[in-house]
């Protein structure tokens, strides 16, 4: 699995940051035409469909709550763990790809500091579910930008050969990401062009982990048994705050997520006996 999955990631070119690029610049035009580049123009325009958007999958809030949390840090790090063993190489991109997103999410939130849904508008008038988020850091959203930097690097991971294929792959992965993402929309923590601004930004920092991975070995230790403790008590510790937020929220995607990360340290632990 490793080895074609290296494959895979050599055959990617710098044309790929085009398209995300390119959305990013068609935003800020649709922003400038609408004169919604200050922020209470920006939240303004937004106002309705971000209350439809609610409304429709705000019905589902158990739902909706549950998928928001692939967002997470802590579920995006516990899922990939199953690779660890048999696709290394997945997290080495995914290092460097998380140190970037997470640049990414200090410095554009702090420099746009738009206001949460909740901050600006009547709680009334839309569904909120789970906290209450009313902080001056909406745009870009980070659960999107997290969400769409794992999904990214397995994208590419696992493109199959086939053009028409790899295309069907696509977009069926992007449709995943963005019923993900917008998640955030149905939960009442951000406004739509938060969520896809973010998805850009995570593509776009997913890609870059790959690159950076491909051109240089800062990570190539992650392969290499003799540091499996490490993952093995990252993956402890992980499961430790796993299981407390089974008792205080009780999620089912806890339990998947729990699931999933004693069984990545079963199997790290057995190999690492074994070498």
């Amino acid at each position: 699995m490793n080895t074609k999955i290296i494959t895979n990631y050599s055959k990617l070119r710098i044309f790929l940051f085009l398209l995300p690029l390119s959305l990013l610049v068609t935003i800020v035009v649709f922003l400038y035409e609408q004169n919604a580049l200050s922020i209470s123009s920006y939240t303004q325009i937004q106002k309705d469909s971000f209350i439809f958007i609610n409304h429709n999958l705000g019905v589902y809030p158990n739902l909706q709550f549950n998928l928001t949390q692939f967002g997470d840090c802590l579920i995006s790090l516990s899922l990939l763990s199953l690779f660890i063993v048999y696709a290394p190489k997945i997290w080495e991109a995914f290092l460097s790809a998380s140190l970037i997103s997470c640049l990414f999410t200090r410095v554009l939130k702090s420099l746009f500091a738009v206001p949460r849904p909740a901050a600006m508008l009547d709680h009334s008038k839309f569904i909120i579910t789970g906290e209450t988020l009313s902080g001056n850091n909406s745009l870009p959203s980070g659960h999107a930008i997290t969400i769409f930097t794992a999904h990214t690097i397995l994208m590419f991971a696992f493109m199959p050969k086939k053009l028409s294929h790899k295309i069907l792959w696509f977009f069926l992965a992007i449709s995943i990401g963005l019923l993900l993402v917008f998640t955030r929309v149905g939960v009442g923590a951000h406004y739509p062009i938060d969520v896809i601004v973010g998805s850009i930004i995570g593509y776009i920092s997913g890609l870059l982990g790959i690159f950076i991975s491909r051109k240089y070995k800062i990570w190539s230790w992650v392969n290499d048994k003799k540091y499996y403790p490490i993952f093995i008590v990252l993956f402890l510790i992980c499961a430790a705050i796993l299981i407390n937020r089974i008792i205080h929220e009780n999620l089912i995607i806890f339990y998947l997520t729990l699931i999933c990360l004693l069984f990545s340290t079963y199997k790290i632990i057995k190999v690492y006996v074994q070498k």
